[in-house]
């Protein structure tokens, strides 16, 4: 279902982040729907105690200011917990998930300080997200590719950052506008508001 590009050159072509709308039958967009649906009314009843807010007994709701906030821009979109988590259900929904996930393990990458840590979580990166058939391959270039396979050995906190960069600029030119002008944040915003029954379906 999701294309890789893993052996294109970066003279040939620039990657894409994942499939189109377009792409999808009229019965996968049914189903996509559905379960993107099933999704946020999950995380907003229930994971939102557990993951978002572990230490508080009551239900958090983002507001309608955080909601809107996710308008301005991706960086406001992924920092705020609930942002980041409806961004990774829609990406799902879009069979790329995989991007939002290799961008947040490149952050915690980055904050490691000891050369041991550095090189196993650099090693376990490669092996999911960047290596030829990898479980979830990203889309990048062979240099940018063959750079991090060379740095293995040694790899430094920078190892990943140009990659983390050509992946966030697919997320934000290509994944977060269709986010923005998606059903998904169209109810998001019902939901933050009171207009929708989404938690009732």
């Amino acid at each position: 279902m999701r294309e890789k590009l893993s052996s294109m050159s970066s003279q040939n072509m620039a990657p894409t982040d994942c499939m189109k709308p377009s792409d999808l039958s009229a019965e996968k967009k049914g189903i996509k729907r559905k379960n993107w649906r099933n999704r946020i009314r999950f995380l907003w009843t229930n994971s939102s105690k557990s993951i978002l807010h572990p230490m508080k007994n009551r239900s958090y709701r983002p507001s309608v200011d955080d909601v809107n906030q996710w308008e301005q821009s991706l960086d406001k979109l992924i920092a705020h917990k609930y942002g980041k988590a409806a961004f990774r259900i829609f990406l799902k929904s879009e069979f790329c998930e995989e991007n939002i996930e290799f961008w947040t393990m490149c952050e915690n990458y980055k904050n490691l300080t000891s050369q041991k840590d550095l090189v196993s979580k650099a090693n376990t990166i490669y092996e999911e997200f960047i290596k030829s058939e990898a479980p979830k391959e990203i889309n990048l270039d062979f240099n940018t590719k063959n750079a991090i396979e060379q740095s293995l050995n040694a790899p430094t906190v920078t190892t990943f950052q140009a990659a983390q960069k050509k992946i966030y600029s697919l997320m934000e030119n290509n994944s977060y506008p269709r986010f923005i002008h998606s059903d998904l944040y169209k109810e998001l915003c019902a939901v933050a508001s009171g207009k929708s029954k989404l938690i009732k379906y």
